[in-house]
Parts: structure tokens; C-alpha cells; sequence
């Protein structure tokens, strides 16, 4: 009874499907009754009707010289004209599968990425085995940041069309924009294989060996692109990326000009010899090579960043501050950005009986920097909000009493009514530069829990005795572009090898391979105190910072500590860092900075950190 009644209703539905000219999806009712009765004659008649029906009322495509113009157009550029004639032709030829797939492709050119997936689904409905469909459909993907659909809609077009270079390509691109960078440099490899003179794989390719930080093989994929196409721009500009970060500064800088000669308006080109011109020293020249950036391209928030650093490092600082606050036109700061109905605060207004929220908006380093600045808030406001990171908030909230610390929660930032302006904290100094410029000097400004600096200097008395130096020498996040502000701990023998000191790591992550190299290779114990989570627990951090006689730091969150509760720090410095300007470096009168430019060794900084230890243990044993 229940089979018949479902028979009979998939019957009826399939029927009006085909008078509406869905034939497809009467099909597929037909054909399901029939895979469970296959006996049964309606469902038997309908489908052979549906074969009929498409033989004698639809024409598959339009004539071919419509479609050569459709084609033609498109060549010539003029994509908004081809999407128009493309829907007209899809309603006019609804199974007409070329025009369905010039379509997605011009609706992708112009941004529309969701529509022109749509007409490659259509595209692959009417012919499920079109390659060339399921390529395009990845790239549209790609361009949506959708890299796990797109890697798998190319491993699709590959199975229907395995030699297709442009597939294995597209899909190296997708495999680098998603980190995977081994599958996509064998991803280029095959394109290669199958297309030699495929000068984009080898560039490509290029990007993803240079990212791994292959830069020989990287530079070598480079000049095998130039030698096929050496009037290509991009490969030039790439070329010189991965020389700058070998800091072979003289050729990368070179290869951006030679790529500004066939691209007189490349801005990334001026931007990126302007960081090379910089870590060179040449502030000056790297100031021009950012305006000359910017005069292209207006719009570039990561150059007015760039241009930003370079203006504080040459003293500019109000000019510099205000070209930061190009950050939030950034992609990378969208998801940092904050939004309420109050205002942000201009540093006109007055704050007298006003409440103020000031939100972290980077690391917690900068959080711990800045903070040094909440005062200047307070004595203006009423009252003062700080969100920031939940493992900042004990200590924040001992050191700023007059601040309400919280830790941050954007959940209801539309319907929050407990504040009347907010700031993000990297804001703060354009409003007091001159009170900025003071502080810097000033004494400690972080408090750490007694009880735990009571605690650590016990502790520490227990490993024998001091003076007791707490040392970090690098981040968490080593990426190229990084590096030149660390050194390795086997460039700190200066430093580990004078007598009668007591060290301590104060490296929060990947430090347990270095620990033993040292003990294995000059037999010195850096002393790590396991049951401290130097990553989360940043308040204790700042008690031990507390107790401790000296820190030796690279750049980096653990300087910020230290300079922040007073404890006399030695900072070992890369010159032209990005970093290292009055925004950044730490806030406090306990600092000595010692840098060395981009091409020297660390050796001359840590001998003059040695000299100061030295002097340390002098006055210690006397």
C-alpha cells in the first residue's frame, strides 16, 4: 500500500516537472521508481517521453557565429557586455553548456565570484564531465578564500583531464594560499612537467620555495621564469623579495628596479625596495621609495604603515603616528578592528565626566608597552575601561588601580552603553607626543605580586648564587621577515661563558633543544623552571622578572616585562628592525639597548653586554 503511494506521488511529481521543461529532475524521478520497480510502465513512458522531449524542443546551443562574438567580446575585455548577452543567450538556449561557462567566467571577472560559481554548477549539471568547468569553478573558489573547495574541485577537473597544465597550477596557487607549500611546489612540478616553458609555475613556484625558506632553489625557480619570459614584472619584484630577506639588500634592490622598468607603476615594488632601502639605513631613500609607492596607489595601507616606522625612526613622530593609523584600511587588522555606537575619541573632546573605553588591539607585548600611557587617560576622564587579553588582566589591574581591567569580549560591542568614547591603545600616542616622549624615561610602571617575587627569589636562591640574568633570544614566530631581530643562543658564548652567574630562561616557547645544546657544547645549565607556563601565566613572568638582577633579551614581550616592573635589561637590538623606534622598543629608565646594523654579526653587541655583566659580578662579590 505505502509502496504504491509512493509510486504514485513520485509519478505525479515527476510529471509536473516535466510539463514545467525541468527534465532534469524528472529524471532523476523516473529513474529512481524504476531502480526499485523496474517493471512499471508509466515511469518507463515518461522517461522515454523526456528523451523525445529534449530531441524535439530544446536546441542545445545558440548558432556558432553568436557564440564566436560572445567569445570575441570577451577576448576584447568587454566583460560587462558579454555577461549581458550571456544571460539573454541562457534563458534563450537553457542547456547551452559553452555559453554557461563563458558566463561564470565573466561574472568571476567582475567580481561577482557567487554567481559565476552558479553558472559553473549549471555548466557541470549539463555535462558533468567538463574539466574546464570544474577548473574555473576552483579559481572562483580560490578568490573567496575558499581553498579546501577549490583544492578539491581541481583534484576533480584533474581526474577528468589529467594533462591539463593550468589545473596542476591553479591548484599550486590554492595549495600556497592555504600554507600547504609542500603539495604546492609538486603541484607546480607537474604543471611544469607537463607544459616546460610554463615561466608563471616556475615564478610560482618561485614563492612557495622562498615561503618555505628555500631561498637557493627559490632564486634558481626565478631565473628559470626570466629566462622564458624575462619582460615579466612580477618575477623581477619576487626575485628581489627573496634576496632581501638573504639580505643581499644591493641585488634585491636591483631586481625591484629592474621590475619598475617594465612596471613603471608597481607599487609593491617601490614598497618593498623601500623596506630593503631601510634595513640598509638609508631612511631618507626609503622614504621616497614609500612616496613614490603611494603616489600610485593611494590606497596602500601597508606602505603608509611602512612610511609610518621610517617617520618615527627619523624623529617625525606626528607625521609617523598619523600615517599608522593606515592600519585599519589593512586586511590583516579587519578582524582586530572593534565597533560601537559611541564615538572613538579625537583627543579634542573633553573627557571630564565621561566615561572611556581603551581596547587592545595587538600583541601582548604592545598591550604591556602601552599601558605605560593609561595614566594620561585617567587624569583626563572620569572613568577608564581596559579590555585586553584575559591573561594580562591580573597584572594590569594591580599596576592601574584607577582602571577597570577587563578581559576582552566583543559580543555585545553594538549594545554596550557603559562608555561614551572608545580607543584603540596603539592610538593613544598620537594625543599626548609630548607626554609620550617623557615617559618613555620614566621608572617602572608594572607591579608585579609580591607574593610570587617573595616566592622566585627564594626559589632562585636555592640553585646557588647569583647574580641571577634571565635570557631570551627569540620568538615564537620565526618567520623570515622576522629573523634579523634574533640571534641564536650559540652567539650568546660571550654572554654564557662568564663565571659565577646564575642564568634562567626566560623563553616562553621552543627553547628545549637550545638548553641542551648549550650544556652539551660550553657546559653551561640555563636553569628553566618547568611548572612555569612562561606563554599564559605573564604575571608570575613579571614576579620572577621581579626578582631576577638582570634580563638579556632579544626583541620581543619579555623586554616589555621587565623594563615594565624596573629590572635593569639589556636589550640586543637589530638597528633598522621595523621595530625599533619610540612605539616599540620598551617604555622605562631600566633599559640599555645595544644594536647592530642588518649585515653585522651579533658579536659586538653581546661582547658590550658581557662588559656590563662583568661589572655586574664585580660589584656583586664586592
Amino acid at each position: 500500500m505505502l509502496a504504491n503511494l509512493f509510486v504514485e506521488q513520485s509519478l505525479m511529481k515527476a510529471s509536473s516537472y516535466a510539463k514545467k521543461g525541468e527534465v532534469d529532475e524528472a529524471k532523476k524521478l523516473y529513474q529512481t521508481i524504476l531502480r526499485k520497480f523496474s517493471n512499471n510502465i508509466r515511469a518507463q513512458q515518461g522517461l522515454a517521453a523526456l528523451k523525445k522531449y529534449k530531441q524535439n524542443n530544446v536546441i542545445q546551443s545558440p548558432p556558432q557565429e553568436i557564440v564566436d562574438q560572445l567569445v570575441n567580446l570577451y577576448n576584447q575585455g568587454q566583460i560587462a557586455a558579454v555577461v549581458k548577452q550571456a544571460e539573454n543567450l541562457t534563458e534563450q538556449y537553457p542547456e547551452a553548456i559553452l555559453v554557461w561557462n563563458i558566463l561564470g567566467a565573466s561574472r568571476a571577472q567582475i567580481g561577482n565570484l557567487d554567481e559565476a560559481i552558479e553558472a559553473y554548477k549549471k555548466t557541470i549539471s549539463l555535462k558533468p564531465d567538463y574539466a574546464e568547468a570544474y577548473s574555473n569553478m576552483g579559481v572562483a573558489l580560490r578568490n573567496q578564500g575558499k581553498f579546501d573547495e577549490a583544492i578539491e574541485v581541481y583534484k576533480k577537473s584533474i581526474l577528468l583531464k589529467p594533462n591539463d597544465a593550468d589545473t596542476y597550477y591553479n591548484m599550486g596557487i590554492a595549495l600556497k594560499d592555504k600554507d600547504k607549500l609542500d603539495e604546492a611546489v609538486e603541484a607546480y612540478k607537474k604543471s611544469i612537467l607537463l607544459k616546460p616553458n610554463y615561466a608563471e609555475a616556475y615564478d610560482n613556484m618561485g614563492v612557495a620555495l622562498k615561503n618555505k625558506g628555500k631561498f637557493d632553489e627559490a632564486i634558481e625557480a626565478y631565473h628559470k621564469a626570466i629566462s622564458i619570459k624575462p619582460i615579466h614584472a612580477n618575477t623581477y619584484y619576487n626575485m628581489g623579495n627573496a634576496l632581501r630577506d638573504q639580505l643581499k639588500l644591493d641585488e634585491a634592490i636591483e631586481y625591484y628596479n629592474k621590475s619598475i622598468s617594465l612596471n613603471p607603476n608597481y607599487t609593491d615594488a617601490f614598497n618593498n625596495m623601500g623596506i630593503a632601502l631601510h634595513y640598509q639605513d638609508k631612511s631618507e631613500e626609503a622614504i621616497q621609495a614609500y612616496r613614490k609607492a603611494i603616489s600610485f596607489n593611494p590606497d596602500s595601507a601597508e606602505t603608509h604603515q611602512n612610511l609610518g616606522f621610517m617617520l618615527l625612526r627619523s624623529g617625525k613622530l606626528t607625521e609617523g603616528l598619523d600615517e599608522l593609523e593606515w592600519r585599519w584600511k589593512n586586511p590583516q587588522f579587519l578582524s582586530i578592528q572593534r565597533h560601537f555606537l559611541q564615538p572613538l575619541w579625537d583627543g579634542t573632546q573633553s573627557l571630564k565626566d565621561k566615561k572611556i573605553l581603551i581596547w587592545s588591539e595587538q600583541g601582548v607585548g604592545d598591550t604591556i608597552n602601552w599601558s605605560s600611557l593609561l595614566p594620561l587617560i585617567t587624569h583626563q576622564a572620569k572613568h577608564c575601561i581596559l579590555e585586553c587579553q584575559p591573561k594580562l588582566v591580573s597584572l594590569l589591574e594591580r599596576s592601574f588601580p584607577n582602571v577597570e581591567v577587563k578581559p576582552t569580549n566583543r559580543n555585545l560591542d553594538l549594545k554596550r552603553d557603559d562608555f561614551d568614547f572608545h580607543l584603540p591603545m596603539g592610538s593613544i600616542h598620537k594625543y599626548f607626543i609630548q607626554e609620550f616622549v617623557q615617559i618613555v624615561k620614566a621608572k617602572s610602571f608594572l607591579v608585579p605580586d609580591p607574593i610570587r617575587v617573595k616566592f622566585w627569589k627564594k626559589h632562585l636562591k636555592s640553585l646557588g648564587n647569583g647574580p641571577y640574568i634571565g635570557i631570551s633570544w627569540k620568538s615564537s614566530n620565526m618567520s623570515s621577515e622576522r629573523l634579523p631581530n634574533y640571534s641564536s643562543i650559540s652567539e650568546w658564548s660571550q654572554i654564557l661563558t662568564i663565571p659565577n652567574i646564575t642564568f634562567i630562561n626566560l623563553q616562553s616557547k621552543n627553547f628545549a633543544d637550545d638548553l641542551i645544546k648549550v650544556q652539551n657544547e660550553i657546559g653551561v645549565k640555563i636553569n628553566n623552571f618547568d611548572d612555569l607556563d612562561q606563554f599564559n601565566n605573564i604575571d608570575d613572568v613579571a614576579a620572577l622578572c621581579t626578582a631576577l638582577n638582570m634580563v638579556v633579551s632579544n626583541h620581543g614581550t619579555l623586554p616589555l616585562i621587565s623594563v615594565g616592573v624596573g629590572t635593569l635589561t639589556k636589550l640586543a637590538n637589530w638597528r633598522q628592525s621595523p621595530w625599533n623606534n619610540i612605539l616599540n622598543n620598551p617604555v622605562g629608565s631600566s633599559v640599555d639597548i645595544f644594536e647592530r646594523d642588518t649585515l653585522e654579526p651579533w658579536d659586538n653587541v653581546f661582547n658590550l653586554i658581557a662588559e656590563d655583566i662583568i661589572k655586574l659580578t664585580e660589584n656583586w662579590s664586592s
